[in-house]
């Protein structure tokens, strides 16, 4: 039968070891975020770049 103290250790490193891995996942999902944002800012850049040569070609 495990003491108070060594339960109270368990609890403490499963706790820690949670925050760990949300902690982790957060980071993912914000990196994955900023990607996406990235190329969507990307990808509208080079169609307003697209749409201005295009217009410009006829005048």
């Amino acid at each position: 039968m495990p003491t108070t103290k060594q339960l109270a250790d368990i609890g403490y490193k499963t706790f820690s070891a949670s925050m760990l891995l949300l902690t982790v996942y957060g980071g993912y999902l914000c990196s994955v975020r900023a990607y996406r944002y990235l190329q969507l800012r990307s990808s509208r850049r080079q169609a307003a770049e697209d749409q201005k040569t295009s217009t410009s070609g006829v005048l």
